[in-house]
């Protein structure tokens, strides 16, 4: 077994950076756990019509309704086997935020076929995205969102693009500063820019086979369907 995150990418996953290599190397295979403390330089969000949604997403832990500089926060990617005897990544980013911390969270599994990661966010895992992964010319790492699905008891339909969004993270590593930088925009195919943020961390690896999964970091509810 090797991580998900190479398998998906195969030899392109060779072509990024060292330090983004053992990142996204985290998994069952390698035992590693990685968190990132930094600062998000900048947190933003669209237009004024966008912020309910936003606030709607945040009671789930799914973006964050609020604007703002220089926030510190947390990113905690830790392997476990979900429910379902799946390999799961967590990617739970905490914003220490004026007034009351936020959290967007998501879980990523490896679909069935191999050849995709599909990522479940927030606490009941109501949304489920295709991600696509590929190392760009100087060694960062570019992840697109595909398909959006919801999915709630019997219910399972694609989010159509009128509501939906695109998701673009790009992931890099600053050698002088010792630093990894990232920077997430999701954009509205008819409204435009909907949300995002950019910022800098230094991350940490601890064996899971000594920490485990901290309480709370796990959904509240998995979902089966992939």
């Amino acid at each position: 077994m090797t991580s998900m995150f190479r398998t998906v990418m195969g030899p392109d996953f060779d072509q990024l950076h060292p330090e983004l290599r053992r990142r996204f190397s985290v998994g069952l295979e390698s035992g590693e756990a990685c968190t990132g403390r930094g600062v998000m330089e900048r947190i933003w969000h669209g237009p004024t019509f966008v912020k309910p949604f936003l606030a709607l997403g945040a009671t789930r832990n799914i973006l964050v309704p609020q604007a703002a500089r220089n926030v510190p926060f947390k990113i905690e990617n830790v392997p476990y086997t979900d429910t379902y005897g799946r390999e799961t990544v967590s990617f739970v980013r905490t914003f220490d935020l004026p007034g009351r911390p936020r959290r967007f969270d998501a879980q990523m599994v490896l679909s069935p076929k191999g050849d995709r990661i599909l990522d479940y966010l927030g606490t009941h895992q109501h949304l489920a995205s295709e991600l696509h992964f590929r190392a760009e010319a100087d060694g960062s790492l570019l992840i697109r969102s595909g398909e959006h699905r919801f999915r709630e008891g019997p219910v399972d339909v694609r989010v159509p693009e009128l509501v939906g969004a695109t998701a673009e993270v790009r992931e890099s590593y600053d050698d002088r500063t010792g630093r990894f930088r990232v920077r997430v925009r999701v954009v509205n195919r008819y409204f435009g820019p909907l949300f995002g943020y950019q910022g800098s961390f230094q991350a940490s690896y601890t064996d899971i086979r000594g920490c485990g999964v901290r309480p709370g970091l796990r959904p509240v509810r998995e979902e089966s369907r992939a």
